[in-house]
C-alpha cells in the first residue's frame, strides 16, 4: 500500500471532487430542465424517465470493462479518457432537435462520467488506510451533493437568462478544465505484479461469486439507486403532479432536499472514523437506519397530495435516511484485496446505476400505465412509488435473511 502523504491525498481529492461535481450536476439537471425539455420536445412521464435513465444506461454501459481499465491502467489515464466522452456528450446535447438526439446525448454523457467517483475510489484504496477512505467517499459524495445543488435553484436562474443549450457548453468547458487539473495532480498508476489480466473473467467471476457482494447486491440496487432516481428525477415531478408545486417551487425544494444530503455527507465523512474504531460496521448501521425510509417514504406515498405543504422536508428526510445505504459502496471495495478493488467497486456502481435505470424508466411506465387506467396523477403516482417502496423492502429482508450466510465474508 502507497498511502499519499496528506497534503498530497487533498490536492488530489480535490481534483477528483472537481470532476464529480459536474457529474452530479449533469446527473440530476434533468430534473430541474423537466418543464422546459416536456414544453419544448412534448415529452410523456415514460419518455422523461427513459431521458433521465439514458444517462444512468451509458453509465452502467462502461462499468465491467472499466474496472479493469483502473485496476490495469490507474484512475488518471481511465478518468481522462472516459471524461473527453462526456465533453462530446455535452456539445451534442446543446444541438440536439429532437427526443433521440437527446436520449443519444445523454448516453454519452453518462458513459463519459461513469469514472468520476470509481477513479477515486480506487485510488483511495491503494493511496489512503481503511478509516480515511471512508471519510474521503462521503465527502466525495458530499461534493456530488453539491453538484446537485447546483442543478437546481441556479440552473432554474440561468436557463431564463442564457437558454438550456448554452449552459450545456458552458458544462462542456468545466469538463475540460477539470481533464486539465487531473491530469496535473493525480499521480502516475503501476500495476500490482499479482494483478488480474485485463479482461479477465475469472477475477469478475471471483467479485460475482463473493458473499458479501451478493449480499449487499439487492439493497444497491434498489434503495441506493432508488435514492439516486428519487433525487435526481422523480422528487420534482412529485412535488409538481401530486403536491402542486410551479416548477419554480420544486426547484427550490429540489435545492433544499440537495442541501439536505450536502450535510448529512459530510456529517458522514466527520463521523465515520470514530464509528469504524468502535466496532460500527456499516452491515450494522445499514441494518439499523434503512428502516426509517421505508417508514418515511409510506408516509409520502399514502399521503400523496395531503402532505403538500411538507412535502420537501418529507423527501429530504426520506433521502437522508436512505443515506446509510451509501457506506456499502466503500465497504464493498474494502472485501477485495487491491488487485481487485476497481473491478469490485465498478460491478457495484454497476448494481448501483442498473437500478437507477430501472427504477427511473420504470416509475415512468407504471404512472403512464395507471393513467392508461383511468386514474388521475395522484393516484398514479402514488401506486407506482408504493411499487418502488415494496422492492426496496425485499431487498432489505434478503440483506437481513443472507446475514447468516455470510459470516466468512
Amino acid at each position: 500500500m502507497n498511502l499519499l502523504p496528506r497534503r498530497t491525498a487533498i490536492v488530489v481529492f480535490l481534483a477528483f471532487a472537481f470532476a464529480y461535481f459536474f457529474s452530479a450536476l449533469l446527473r440530476a439537471i434533468t430534473a430541474t430542465l423537466s418543464p422546459v425539455l416536456t414544453a419544448e420536445f412534448s415529452l410523456n412521464a415514460r419518455d422523461l424517465g427513459l431521458l433521465a435513465g439514458g444517462y444512468f444506461l451509458g453509465f452502467s454501459a462502461t462499468q465491467l470493462p472499466m474496472g479493469a481499465w483502473l485496476d490495469r491502467h490507474g484512475p488518471r489515464k481511465v478518468i481522462l479518457s472516459l471524461l473527453s466522452v462526456a465533453l462530446v456528450g455535452c456539445v451534442a446535447f446543446s444541438l440536439a432537435g429532437g427526443f433521440s438526439a437527446l436520449l443519444g446525448a445523454r448516453v454519452l454523457i453518462g458513459a463519459g462520467v461513469s469514472a468520476c467517483l470509481m477513479a477515486p475510489l480506487t485510488g483511495n484504496r491503494r493511496w489512503l488506510d481503511a478509516s480515511a477512505q471512508l471519510r474521503a467517499n462521503s465527502w466525495m459524495l458530499m461534493t456530488g451533493s453539491l453538484g446537485m445543488v447546483a442543478s437546481t435553484l441556479p440552473v432554474q436562474w440561468l436557463v431564463p437568462l442564457l437558454g438550456w443549450r448554452p449552459l450545456f457548453w458552458g458544462l462542456a468547458v468545466a469538463l475540460a478544465v477539470a481533464m486539465v487539473w487531473i491530469a496535473m495532480a493525480v499521480p502516475a498508476w503501476s500495476a500490482p505484479e499479482n494483478a488480474p489480466a485485463e479482461g479477465s473473467e475469472a477475477s469478475y467471476a471471483a467479485v460475482w461469486r463473493h458473499p458479501y457482494f451478493r449480499r449487499m447486491t439487492p439493497i444497491g440496487f434498489f434503495s441506493y439507486g432508488g435514492l439516486i432516481a428519487m433525487q435526481t428525477l422523480w422528487a420534482v415531478p412529485w412535488m409538481i403532479k401530486v403536491c402542486g408545486y410551479s416548477a419554480a417551487q420544486a426547484a427550490t425544494g429540489l435545492f433544499w432536499i440537495n442541501v439536505c444530503m450536502l450535510g448529512t455527507f459530510w456529517t458522514w465523512g466527520l463521523v465515520n472514523p470514530a464509528l469504524v474504531r468502535r466496532g460500527f460496521t456499516a452491515e450494522r448501521l445499514i441494518a439499523w437506519g434503512l428502516p426509517f425510509s421505508f417508514i418515511l417514504l409510506a408516509i409520502i406515498v399514502i399521503a400523496g397530495d395531503g402532505l403538500s405543504t411538507l412535502a420537501t422536508p418529507a423527501i429530504a428526510l426520506y433521502c437522508m435516511s436512505c443515506s446509510f445505504v451509501s457506506l456499502a459502496q466503500p465497504a464493498v471495495g474494502m472485501a477485495f484485496p487491491q488487485t481487485l478493488a476497481g473491478r469490485a467497486l465498478s460491478a457495484y456502481n454497476l448494481v448501483i446505476f442498473a437500478g437507477v435505470f430501472v427504477v427511473q424508466w420504470g416509475i415512468g411506465l407504471l404512472i403512464d400505465g395507471v393513467r392508461a387506467l383511468g386514474f388521475g396523477d395522484v393516484a398514479a403516482y402514488q401506486t407506482a412509488v408504493g411499487v418502488f417502496l415494496a422492492c426496496c423492502m425485499a431487498a432489505y429482508g434478503y440483506f437481513l435473511w443472507a446475514k447468516p450466510h455470510n459470516q466468512g465474508s
